[in-house]
């Protein structure tokens, strides 16, 4: 692949980009979808991830700079901040176009969660309001999705609570290696103010609280699986409180992963 295919790519955080990409399809196949119309709301969620994803790195880029941060492209001079821009734009754009053809009340509900993404993006990091995008996001995704249906409907009531406790634990566990670095360029986000003292376990508290609102509260699809999946979320749970070192934020960072798997298998 092309070398500046590849820095644009990365400059718009593709593992993030493809890892909630691939939460909306796995949303998309439990509900009542058309085939072209899964495809089109995961279109929709793509383009909304890489214009957060560009429109963060373009927004940090005095900040990456300051810090001297050799893991950005734009930083390291690998892509042009004009081609960003011009990818970031064009990601918007495709956004509007795209969640607006899903139907105009999902399309309304698809740009706010991706306003979201743009309001921590432009000042929300560094306050203690810092969740609270992420709480919109990941609780308002499912509810785009079961709205995109031919016939439209809500979720569960508890499939937005489970994804708002996801999205806040994940923000809590994504900032945690980068907490000294953000505090030195003025970043003082919910995590920063806490501390990594306090910040890792109530990222582990919060995601195992998905875990119980996906395997327990959820009345449906209870079985040996749903208790198997619930004793390996309180098993890493432990883990990431007791362990050293990095282990608490693998194990946070597998809590993640299955409370994704239980969310879209359970809907």
């Amino acid at each position: 692949m092309n070398r500046r295919v590849t820095a644009l790519l990365q400059a718009a955080h593709l593992g993030p980009t493809l890892a909630v990409t691939l939460v909306a399809a796995g949303l998309a196949a439990s509900a009542d979808l058309t085939l072209p119309r899964g495809l089109l709301v995961v279109a929709a969620v793509l383009s909304g991830q890489l214009s957060i994803g560009w429109s963060n790195d373009l927004i940090d880029l005095p900040r990456d700079l300051q810090s001297g941060r050799a893991d950005k492209p734009l930083t390291t001079g690998d892509v042009d901040v004009r081609l960003v821009l011009l990818a970031c734009r064009g990601a918007v754009l495709a956004t509007v176009v795209l969640s607006l053809a899903c139907g105009w009340l999902p399309g309304l509900v698809h740009l706010a969660v991706v306003s979201a993404g743009w309001a921590y993006n432009l000042g929300l990091k560094s306050t203690p309001w810092s969740w609270l995008p992420y709480a919109v996001a990941f609780g308002g995704l499912p509810v785009f999705v079961f709205l995109a249906q031919p016939t439209p409907g809500l979720p569960p009531w508890w499939a937005p609570v489970a994804g708002a406790l996801l999205g806040v634990g994940a923000h809590l566990v994504n900032v945690l290696p980068d907490l000294a670095d953000d505090e030195a360029t003025g970043v003082r986000g919910l995590p920063h103010r806490l501390g990594a003292r306090w910040t890792g376990p109530l990222a582990t508290l919060l995601l195992v609280l998905a875990s119980v609102v996906v395997t327990v509260v959820a009345p449906e699809n209870r079985g040996p699986l749903t208790w198997a999946t619930l004793a390996v979320v309180l098993g890493l749970g432990v883990v990431s409180l007791l362990g050293t070192g990095r282990t608490p934020f693998r194990a946070a960072i597998a809590i993640a992963l299955v409370d994704v798997l239980a969310l879209t298998w359970v809907l």
